[in-house]
């Protein structure tokens, strides 16, 4: 092809690539732009365990996290209600009972548990805010709230199994027996009279509970919740006394 053939189809051209050029900005405008975000950062890393303490205080070996899905135990649930509710609960929460929360008497505070209703097979999943029960046969006392998530409202009590969801190791820690609740503190001191000679410390606490104050009356201080199972034992094979092992709470 000649120069002058070229320069004469080269106006044509660019008039060309200039309208595929407009064509292309009008296609874009009608259409919002694709905003990419980035990729969600990954989580942080679990903070390492608090360490525990030894009872002078002093810091001590760390509390190692316990494997979530864990087996606890199988046993009887009870649930409570309108006369806690608005109460302080033993960790210092106002009790709820809308809220999934339960007492348990040696699981860690927050600790978290799966509860299966083992009639029904229903589910739901509390929050250990609480103390209890201290009723002989019964392992976790759960909110009107998860009561209900289980179906199990009407009938009072219910047989379950629990599961660990999430919580430090519950066997560590420092444990307690206790072997009486009383309204008049007169016959706690004669409990307590009687088994210090045998057995030490002895312990007496005040509790307000909706009935009014009672005192228990909570034997040894024992760094395992197996070393309190033994000592409870003991005293029911030697005093005759029922017992709860329930864990000291700082």
């Amino acid at each position: 092809m000649s120069y002058r053939a070229a320069a004469a189809r080269w106006p044509r051209r660019a008039a060309m690539v200039s309208l595929a050029a407009v064509v292309t900005l009008v296609g874009c405008a009608g259409r919002s732009p694709t905003v990419r975000r980035p990729p969600p950062a990954p989580p942080s890393p679990a903070p390492a365990p608090a360490p525990g303490r030894t009872t002078a205080g002093k810091p001590g070996p760390a509390i190692p996290a316990a494997a979530p899905g864990r087996l606890l135990e199988e046993g009887n649930a009870s649930w409570y209600g309108a006369p806690f509710h608005g109460r302080r609960t033993s960790n210092g929460e106002i009790y709820d009972m809308h809220q999934m929360t339960a007492a348990h008497r040696t699981l860690p505070f927050s600790t978290v548990v799966r509860v299966t209703n083992l009639t029904n097979g229903k589910q739901t999943e509390v929050r250990i805010t609480d103390r209890g029960p201290f009723v002989e046969g019964r392992i976790i006392d759960l909110s009107m709230g998860a009561a209900r998530a289980i179906d199990m409202v009407g009938a009072g009590v219910a047989r379950v199994r629990l599961e660990l969801v999430s919580g430090p190791h519950p066997t560590a820690g420092q444990f307690t027996v206790q072997v009486g609740a009383f309204a008049r503190p007169e016959n706690a001191t004669r409990l307590r009279t009687r088994l210090e000679r045998t057995y030490q410390p002895i312990l007496v606490q005040e509790y307000d509970s909706p009935k009014g104050k009672f005192y228990r009356v909570r034997v040894g201080r024992v760094a395992s919740e197996d070393r309190a199972q033994r000592l409870a034992e003991r005293l029911e094979r030697e005093q005759q006394l029922k017992t709860f092992v329930v864990r000291l709470d700082e």
